[in-house]
Parts: structure tokens; C-alpha cells; sequence
């Protein structure tokens, strides 16, 4: 999904968000074997949500995931980290 509204209204263009909300896949890398095992989806949630997952486990297994972005890229463990510390990174509901 896209952060930037159209200008077909006149719109700045300018982001609205990062898009924490939006839909992800949480990918375990390089697990070993099979046609597909650079990319298994373990968990589907927001991004916020897999991001905080993460950020959960022990430093040192944090490298071993991925996170693709509905309508984005993967982002991997560094990137993740980086994005966990913003600012603008939504508090954990409950």
C-alpha cells in the first residue's frame, strides 16, 4: 500500500505515515534445504506487529528473519532495528 496520497484533488503529496498498519509476512531466512528455503512465510500480521516480534527475540536470532511489506520490499534484522526505534513507531496496543 502506498504512503502518499494522489494529487488528483490537490493534494501535497507530501506521506501520511509509514504505514505501520499495513499487512506484512514475517519470512524466516536461509533455514536450510528445499526449493523455496530462502523465503518461508512463518506469520502474517501488521507491520508494527511483526517488527515488535522481532524485536522479541534474543539479539542474536534477530538476523535470522525477514519482513516483507504488503506493496513495499523486505526489510531485514538491521532495518528492522532502525524502524523499532523511530519515533513515530506505534506503541504496542493492550
Amino acid at each position: 500500500m502506498t504512503d502518499t496520497p494522489g494529487t488528483v484533488q490537490g493534494e501535497t503529496g507530501k506521506p501520511a505515515g509509514f504505514g505501520w498498519g499495513d499487512a506484512a509476512e514475517l519470512h524466516k531466512c536461509a533455514d536450510g534445504g528445499g526449493l523455496f528455503h530462502r523465503f518461508k512465510t512463518i506469520r502474517r500480521g501488521s507491520f508494527a506487529e511483526l517488527i515488535r516480534f522481532v524485536m522479541d527475540l534474543p539479539e542474536d536470532h534477530q538476523d535470522e528473519y525477514a519482513i516483507q511489506k504488503e506493496g513495499d520490499r523486505l526489510f531485514k534484522a538491521g532495518e528492522i532495528r532502525t524502524l523499532s526505534r523511530r519515533p513515530d513507531f506505534p506503541a504496542p496496543h493492550g
